[in-house]
C-alpha cells in the first residue's frame, strides 16, 4: 500500500464523543497497521460553536486512551499549522482562485432571503437548494455591492449535468447526480471557510491518503470531488463509516445522549474495554473474536471488514466487556485505577496487602471501578445489622454457628487461609448445619451481608483481630 496518512479532524465544540472516538480509533489502527501517520487537525472555523478548552480536552482524551498522535497542534509536523483558524490565508487564496476561474461566485443574499427561498421551494415540493440568483448578477452589480460593504459569502458552482462516480472503501462504487447537490457556501461572511473548502485544501496539502469519516458526509462527497477537480488535484481514497445507533436503531446523537468519552471514563469504564468495544462498532475480525488489546487491534484491523450497516451501541455488552478486562488485567493495574474512588471516601488504604486482597475478590463480582469501592465497603465499615436480618440472626441455629466459630477461631494464633477453611469444614461436620444455614449467619456477623466471598477470604481480608471483634460484637 502507498504511504498512509490519515487525519482525525474534530471541531472544538465540546468533549470527545463516542462517534468521534471511533473515527479517531479507526484512523489510528489503520495508520499503525500500515506504518503510516495519524494526524490530528483542529477544524475550528465555526466560531459560533467554539468552546474554550475543548482542544486541550480532545488531545488529553486521545492521549489518555493511548492513541499516540504523530502530527498535530502542540506536537508539530511538516505540514502545519494543524489548526484551521491559523490557515486562513491559504483558504482565501484558493477561494479567490475559484472565483477567478469561474468555479465560484459571490452571494449577497441575507439569511431572511434564503429562508424565504427555501420556504417557497418546500411549498412547491421542489428540491431545496440555492436558486443561483446571485450567480446571474452583472460584473458592475457585483462590484457595486462589494464596494458598499454588503455582507457576502462565496459559493461553489456545481456542474449542471454531471454524474459523480467514485469508489468508497466500504460501500464500493457510488453514483450521485450533480442535480442533487447544492451550490455550497465555501467562505462565510466572516471570512472563515466552511468545512467543505477547508477540509479539501488541508487534505491536499497535508497529503492525506484516506479520508475516514462518518456516513453523514457521504452526500457531501460530490462537492469535495468537484473541488479536487477544479484545483486539478488527485483525490484521496474515501472511507465512510456506518452510523452508530441506539438500541432502538435511532442515530446516536452527541447532543441527545450521554456519549462523552470522558463521562464513560469517569463512570469507571477502563480505557482498554472502551477502545475494544468502540472498535467493534462497525468492524469485526476474521475469526469473530471479541476481546482484543490495542496492539492486537493494530495488527489485524482492515477496512474491508468494516460493515455498511449501522452498529448498535449496546451498553450491556460494554458492561460485560469492562467486567472481563477488570478481571483479566494485572491486579496492580486495577488497584491503581480504583484507588481514586477509594480515596474519595477517605478510607485508609495504606495497608496495601488488605487493599489488594479486597480488589482481587471484588473484581470477580463487579463490572465497573466504582463497584469495587461499593463492594469493599463491608471490609472498611461495619454498619448495624439490617432490621430484616435481626430475627434470622436471633434463631438458635444462627447463634450456635457464630458462637462455635468465635470460640474456635479465638483458639488459633495467626491462622492461615487453609486453616480457616479447615475450621469452616469441621464446624459444619460437628454442628450438623450445612449450606445457607451455616454460611449466612457467619457472613452477616462478619460483613453484615448474606452474600460475599468465602469465609476464609473474608477473615484473611479483615485480619484475625477485626474478625474476632465483629463476631464478638454480634454475639
Amino acid at each position: 500500500m502507498d504511504k498512509v496518512r490519515v487525519r482525525f479532524a474534530p471541531s472544538p465544540t465540546g468533549f470527545l464523543h463516542i462517534g468521534g472516538l471511533r473515527t479517531a480509533l479507526y484512523d489510528y489502527l489503520f495508520a499503525q497497521r500500515y506504518q503510516g501517520k495519524f494526524i490530528l487537525r483542529i477544524e475550528d472555523t465555526d466560531r459560533k460553536r467554539y468552546v474554550e478548552g475543548a482542544v486541550e480536552d480532545l488531545i488529553g482524551s486521545l492521549l489518555k486512551l493511548g492513541l499516540h498522535i504523530d502530527e498535530g497542534p502542540g506536537i508539530g509536523g511538516d505540514f502545519g499549522p494543524y489548526t484551521q483558524s491559523e490557515r486562513l490565508a491559504l483558504y482565501h487564496k484558493h477561494a479567490e482562485q475559484l472565483l477567478k476561474e469561474g468555479h465560484a461566485y459571490y452571494c449577497f443574499c441575507t439569511p431572511e432571503t434564503l429562508d424565504e427561498m427555501r420556504k417557497q421551494q418546500q411549498e412547491k415540493g421542489e428540491f431545496v437548494k440555492y436558486d443561483r440568483r446571485c450567480m446571474h448578477l452583472s460584473q458592475s452589480e457585483i462590484q457595486a455591492k462589494l464596494s458598499s460593504g454588503i455582507a457576502k459569502t462565496i459559493r461553489l458552482r456545481m456542474p449542471d449535468q454531471y454524474t459523480f462516480r467514485f469508489y468508497d472503501e466500504i460501500r464500493g462504487n457510488v453514483e450521485m447526480e450533480a442535480s442533487q447537490s447544492d451550490d455550497q457556501v465555501i467562505q462565510k461572511s466572516d471570512g472563515f471557510p466552511t468545512y467543505h473548502l477547508a477540509a479539501v485544501v488541508d487534505d491536499h496539502y497535508m497529503q492525506i491518503s484516506h479520508v475516514i469519516r462518518g456516513e453523514e458526509w457521504l452526500s457531501s462527497t460530490p462537492k469535495h470531488i468537484w473541488l479536487y477537480k477544479c484545483f486539478n488535484w488527485d483525490t484521496p481514497k474515501w472511507v465512510h463509516l456506518p452510523l452508530i445507533l441506539n438500541p432502538d436503531r435511532t442515530k446516536l446523537s452527541k447532543r441527545m445522549n450521554d456519549v462523552s468519552v470522558e463521562s464513560y471514563l469517569e463512570k469507571g469504564y477502563l480505557k482498554e474495554a472502551l477502545l475494544n468495544f468502540i472498535a467493534l462498532l462497525g468492524w469485526h475480525s476474521a475469526d469473530d473474536r471479541e476481546l482484543y488489546s490495542l496492539q492486537e487491534l493494530c495488527d489485524v484491523f482492515s477496512l474491508d471488514r468494516v460493515n455498511k450497516a449501522g452498529a448498535v451501541f449496546d451498553l450491556t455488552k460494554l458492561d460485560w466487556m469492562n467486567g472481563s478486562y477488570l478481571r483479566s488485567l494485572d491486579l496492580k493495574t486495577i488497584c491503581d485505577r480504583a484507588e481514586p474512588y477509594f480515596r474519595a471516601l477517605d478510607w485508609d488504604i495504606n495497608d496495601q496487602q488488605k487493599y489488594q486482597r479486597i480488589i482481587s475478590v471484588a473484581r470477580e463480582r463487579c463490572s465497573l471501578l466504582p463497584e469495587l469501592r461499593d463492594y469493599a465497603r463491608m471490609f472498611y465499615e461495619c454498619p448495624a445489622l439490617p432490621d430484616i436480618e435481626i430475627e434470622y440472626m436471633q434463631t438458635a441455629s444462627s447463634q450456635q454457628v457464630c458462637q462455635w466459630f468465635y470460640n474456635k477461631l479465638n483458639e488459633i494464633h495467626d491462622p492461615s487461609k487453609d486453616e480457616i477453611q479447615n475450621l469452616v469444614q469441621s464446624g459444619m461436620a460437628e454442628l450438623g448445619i450445612k449450606g445457607k444455614a451455616y454460611y449466612a449467619p457467619l457472613r452477616l456477623a462478619l460483613i453484615r451481608n448474606q452474600h460475599g466471598p468465602d469465609i476464609a477470604a473474608i477473615i484473611e481480608i479483615l485480619g484475625l483481630t477485626e474478625a474476632l471483634k465483629r463476631l464478638h460484637e454480634f454475639l
